[in-house]
């Protein structure tokens, strides 16, 4: 870790209201505007700081004040948390550090030692979202399904519980919530074949206090859970026979948890099915309850309250676990207690916090899998070539990435818009006639199109994804304003009563005017970043923080770095030094390899249901065709077939291959090695 001094600014345009001391009770929540005690900076979830020492006249005078640097940058997306002077944040491989949040000194750091091959059953990276704080004791989840206090002043271990059945490829990449003295968790890893559910422990002795099924139980059993009720009454005749009694149906709680002290309810957001197609997953029948809904339960006891579901039937992996926002809206001229929600599949809905009854749902990208909301039943109104059954080939936009994917929006009750960082790209889904569970792979029942060697280049116009920060109006259900970003996969926003809105935009970060969206300051970072800001203030002084790295679902377009934690405030003098330039790899010496009788057609097969997902990009992680690896059959099989790389995230594949499927692997590897491009001059690729 490194650190850059630091320096004092003068005036302070902000009173600071002075928090009781501890480590974070309910009340101390969003209680001192200058920390930020939980994932959305309160319990509503907004992302809203009542600081405004920085402000559209004074951003331009941001400057670094300290920066601490990390193992990687790959798929960093925490949300620091801090409190009573200490900043705490996650990174890859749910690693936790802890520093002193005036000076960036390391305080302690904590490595639950994940085990490498855990990372093959996270759909999208060992990524990490973020920790929470409550009663001196700090929790966070782990990849391979644990949830874990630390003391939070000194980083021991205090009590460190499994959630998950280890036998099933579960993951935790989502940030906890502690509500009334329980620790709130859920999973991922719906892809992969597991059934869904949220979890509260008991913060002072990790034991479970409930758990909520969010799809019923394939094997039609009681889990003894708070759910059993519910999920008889309402679920079980939703779902019809299907792959989901093999797969458990999916519907993880992978990301979003809100917490409406009004209320006093709990809304989680469930994801998409598993498979992902619902003639396989259902059989085509039936609404497949709580897929794709939004969750109201009582925090106590995890009773069920209301549910609302965004897409019926899903079968496009459009998840409704993007961020949950509470907040108070002018609506026909009464205020409205509301939960808000942009959700990947393209509507922005607003529904009553108390009840679930929708009060508007509408697009906020041009979606085309739906004409409305239908306003009466609360149901989409699909268009006719909305799903790919019968041999049917349904293009959409958007895919599955959704319009809104994890990274958090903001809400301001200034401005009364929610800032949404928003992605359209067209998604091509068919029906996979040939589908079979496989576990440790995804199962979509979607077919791939797989590019092998002797296929011609497809013929279907390609449509470059575009990325874009919208200003929407709830109350008006309209964008109020937009901006184009460099990248279609971008960072949360973070907004403030210095009337500013901030974003990570490529390599920059940048802040925009909250009331026209006029660009007012850029910072280079050097790297791109797709964690969302924060805001805190101590001794008088406004300071900004970010997590900088690049990954999570989509593959990165910059090479391995080290990740960093950069820390602004006005007048800042720090100047963060350049990273390391990464040497071009060069194209393999084939004429010095083994050459490979395997057939390279069949390898591309394999390559694309197991190696894409995190070789497609060859430069986050190692490009295979230039690794020298594939140049002997032994060293190959080594690492794919013994799991020689295991415990830095490459598992063995010995249960999915045999040696001749990676003899084929490696044949086509030594094809694509054979006829890439050389790389163009300047370009850097994966240090090996």
């Amino acid at each position: 870790m490194k650190v850059q001094g630091w320096m004092a600014a003068a005036g302070l345009a902000v009173a600071m209201l002075v928090a009781g001391c501890g480590s974070g009770d309910g009340a101390k929540v969003g209680a001192d505007p200058g920390e930020w005690r939980t994932y959305g900076r309160t319990y509503d979830e907004q992302r809203f700081s009542p600081l405004n020492q920085v402000n559209r006249e004074t951003v331009g005078k941001l400057g670094v004040a300290w920066w601490a640097e990390f193992d990687t940058d790959r798929g960093q997306e925490a949300t620091p948390l801090v409190a009573d002077g200490v900043i705490y944040t996650t990174t890859a491989w749910s690693k936790i550090h802890a520093f002193d949040a005036r000076t960036g000194a390391k305080l302690w750091s904590y490595d639950p030692k994940v085990p490498g091959q855990s990372g093959l059953n996270a759909c999208c990276d060992v990524v990490n979202r973020g920790a929470a704080l409550w009663d001196g004791k700090v929790f966070f989840g782990t990849i391979d399904g644990r949830l874990i206090a630390l003391d939070a002043k000194t980083g021991k271990p205090v009590w460190d519980v499994q959630t998950t059945d280890r036998s099933r490829p579960y993951t935790i990449t989502g940030a906890p919530r502690v509500v009334k003295g329980k620790v709130l968790i859920g999973n991922g890893g719906a892809e992969y074949g597991v059934r869904g559910y949220v979890s509260a422990y008991d913060a002072a002795t990790g034991k479970l206090a409930w758990r909520f099924y969010t799809a019923p139980n394939p094997t039609g059993a009681a889990d003894g859970a708070v759910s059993d009720k519910i999920l008889k009454e309402k679920a079980v005749g939703t779902w019809s026979d299907g792959a989901w009694k093999q797969t458990g149906g999916g519907g993880t709680v992978w990301d979003a948890i809100t917490y409406d002290p009004k209320t006093d309810l709990v809304y989680v957001g469930v994801g998409n099915g598993s498979p992902w197609n619902h003639k396989i997953r259902s059989g085509g029948k039936g609404d497949n309850l709580f897929l794709s809904s939004i969750v109201a339960l009582k925090p106590d006891t995890g009773d069920y309250v209301w549910h609302y579901q965004t897409t019926p039937a899903e079968s496009w992996d459009y998840t409704a676990t993007q961020h949950i926002m509470v907040a108070d809206l002018p609506i026909g001229g009464a205020t409205r207690r509301v939960v808000m929600q942009a959700p990947k599949n393209g509507f922005f809905y607003v529904l009553d916090a108390a009840t679930g009854k929708l009060i508007s749902g509408d697009k906020y990208i041009p979606a085309g899998w739906a004409e409305r909301i239908d306003l009466a039943t609360g149901r989409p109104v699909e268009t006719p070539a909305a799903r790919y059954n019968e041999g049917a080939v349904a293009r959409h936009l958007p895919n599955g990435l959704g319009g809104h994917n994890w990274q958090p929006m903001a809400f301001s009750p200034k401005t009364g818009l929610v800032y949404i960082p928003s992605l359209q790209m067209h998604g091509r889904y068919e029906d996979d006639p040939n589908f079979q569970y496989r576990s440790a792979f995804w199962n979509t029942g979607v077919r791939r199109i797989v590019a092998a060697p002797s296929n011609k280049p497809g013929t279907e116009p390609s449509i470059p994804p575009t990325g874009e920060l919208l200003a929407w109006d709830p109350v008006a259900k309209t964008t109020r304003w937009k901006v184009a970003l460099p990248s279609f996969w971008t960072g949360g926003v973070l907004a403030t009563d210095g009337g500013l809105v901030f974003q990570a935009s490529g390599k920059q970060l940048v802040a925009y005017d909250a009331q026209t969206g006029a660009r007012v300051w850029a910072y280079e970072l050097g790297a791109a970043a797709i964690a969302p800001p924060i805001t805190y203030a101590l001794d008088g002084e406004q300071h900004l923080a970010l997590m900088v790295g690049y990954g999570g679902a989509s593959a990165s377009d910059q090479p391995r770095r080290p990740g960093r934690l950069v820390v602004f405030k006005l007048g800042g003098t720090g100047k963060l030094p350049p990273y390391a330039e990464v040497a071009a790899l060069d194209p393999l010496d084939l004429t010095q390899g083994e050459l490979s009788a395997g057939d390279p057609d069949k390898g591309a097969a394999h390559f694309s249901a197991m190696c894409a997902v995190c070789h497609r990009g060859g430069k986050f992680y190692p490009d295979l065709a230039r690794s020298p690896v594939i140049l002997s059959r032994a060293a190959f099989e080594s690492v794919v077939l013994d799991g020689a790389l295991a415990q830095n995230g490459m598992a063995s594949f010995r249960k999915h291959l045999t040696p001749a499927a990676a003899e084929d692997l490696r044949a086509f590897l030594i094809w694509q090695a054979r006829t890439a491009p050389p790389p163009p001059p300047g370009a850097k690729g994966h240090p090996q």
